[in-house]
């Protein structure tokens, strides 16, 4: 797997779990038909409605400051394609670590999409590793800058779309104390990790490229 090799010397995958996580969880499988032979590549790929399947770094970048583990209920926002939702519900599924440490427990993604037919298109990828028939994963067609209070708390949130100014409150009121937000802030990407009630640690990691979150 090239592209997995290259991302692990690079030092953007470093993670044993997010590692076998990108090997397991075929990008292809979240593409349109006729891109599928494009899924080796490095970049951003358009799958329609002005959205992107996600540059496989940028993927990467993002889960390691995420840090999702077994167990976790994480809301997954702009979920589009799929293949980010994909990789999270292999990763909170503690059945795939051989390890004492996690015991045997499944977590859950709420995977929230506002365009029906990228919502629906997820969904179908996504039935390809039975995700959604095991209860692990849920998609809901609505509008993601509003969270999903109904499902809340979250232990983390990962948004892959650029929100324009700020976080929204809905994110911040819907996260556990402990729990992280990993989102795009125009061309930043920002790891925020909640302390308190009204208490974040933010930190910046500047000079991406995203499309624009959707909102109704």
């Amino acid at each position: 797997m090239p592209l997995i090799d290259d991302l692990v010397q690079e030092g953007w995958l470093k993670t044993r779990r997010i590692i076998q996580a990108f090997e397991k969880i075929k990008r292809a499988d979240f593409m349109p038909e006729d891109m599928k032979s494009m899924a080796e590549l490095n970049e951003a790929l358009p799958i329609g409605f002005g959205q992107t399947i996600s540059q496989p770094l940028v993927v990467a970048f993002m889960l390691e400051q995420l840090q999702p583990e077994p167990g976790d209920k994480i809301l997954d926002v702009g979920s589009g394609s799929g293949w980010t939702s994909a990789l999270l519900a292999y990763i909170v599924n503690s059945k795939n670590f051989h390890t004492s440490k996690h015991g045997s427990f499944v977590g859950e993604i709420i995977a929230i999409e506002a365009v029906p037919e990228l919502k629906e298109f997820g969904e179908k990828n996504i039935a390809k590793y039975n995700y959604i028939e095991k209860g692990i994963a849920k998609f809901v067609c609505a509008d993601g800058s509003k969270g999903y209070e109904k499902e809340a708390p979250f232990d983390k949130i990962l948004c892959s779309a650029a929100v324009q100014r700020e976080v929204p409150r809905a994110w911040k009121e819907q996260l556990k104390i402990g729990g992280r937000i990993v989102t795009p802030i125009g061309s930043s990407i920002w790891l925020l990790i909640k302390k308190g009630e009204d208490d974040f640690e933010k930190t910046e990691y500047p000079g991406f490229s995203f499309v624009p979150l959707i909102e109704t």
